[in-house]
């Protein structure tokens, strides 16, 4: 069994159990301990697994899995409304932070006629400015999720780490009732506590559909941001008074 072959034993093991020991693995695949802890420490700088004590755990919430296809059809008016929204808090000349997903991508393409630095490690980002001249784009490197089109790992943290930015625009897949924002993947989550961190205006996008989902890692809070934005629904849903960030809808 080659290199790869046996990492993507692991991968395949640890996707469906969720959770596995080392001395499982060992056992399992006929290596040594050293081999199989150097197979997890790659694993896990891609992105693909978390090492635990003992053992592994997946990443990604598997049950939040959908196709890429799929989430760019979901919602698709309300994110349209929720970026048309955000892009009045953009100005000429910022420097801005765009988080991957659909809402990020529609409002990538809501800013092609501004004059701005956009930060970005969202392949769907990239291509919809790749042709808006005005707009410099500095795309982050990493470990690739094909599953979310998107950069992740230590890498994209270091990267994100030596930028000043304006306004960060952050997606989450879940939004508690209790204020948590969520990932279904550990390293997303990273990516989005940097994004945060390295920000002077921290804004959450998320339609409605959100509310009352959690997903695997929580990334931020209620407390944590400055402005979430959504749509109508929203006011459905929950009673918006009660968030201590600023909440703005889109009609």
């Amino acid at each position: 069994m080659t290199n790869q072959e046996r990492q993507d034993e692991i991968i395949r093991i640890v996707s469906l159990r969720g959770q596995v020991s080392t001395q499982e693995l060992v056992n399992r695949l006929g290596v040594s301990e050293v081999t199989l802890r150097k197979d997890l420490a790659f694993l896990e700088d891609s992105g693909l697994l978390v090492r635990t004590r003992g053992g592994a755990m997946a990443a990604t919430n598997k049950d939040l899995i959908r196709p890429l296809a799929q989430r760019r059809t979901e919602q698709r008016e309300a994110k349209k409304k929720i970026a048309q929204k955000a892009r009045e808090f953009i100005h000429e000349g910022d420097t801005i932070f765009l988080d991957s997903g659909s809402t990020a991508q529609s409002l990538a393409l809501q800013i092609k006629d501004m004059s701005l630095r956009v930060v970005t490690n969202s392949i769907d980002v990239l291509i919809a400015l790749q042709d808006a001249t005005a707009v410099s784009v500095f795309s982050l490197g990493g470990n690739f999720r094909k599953d979310a089109g998107s950069f992740v790992g230590p890498q994209t943290l270091e990267a994100l780490s030596t930028f000043h930015i304006d306004t960060c625009f952050i997606g989450t897949t879940g939004f508690s009732a209790d204020g948590s924002f969520s990932s279904q993947n550990i390293y997303e989550s990273d990516t989005k506590r940097q994004a945060l961190k390295r920000s002077k205006r921290r804004i959450i996008l998320a339609d409605s559909s959100k509310y009352g989902t959690e997903a695997f890692s929580v990334f931020a809070t209620v407390e944590d941001i400055h402005i979430l934005i959504s749509d109508a629904g929203l006011a459905h849903k929950c009673d918006i008074i009660q968030f201590p960030c600023e909440v703005v809808l889109a009609p």
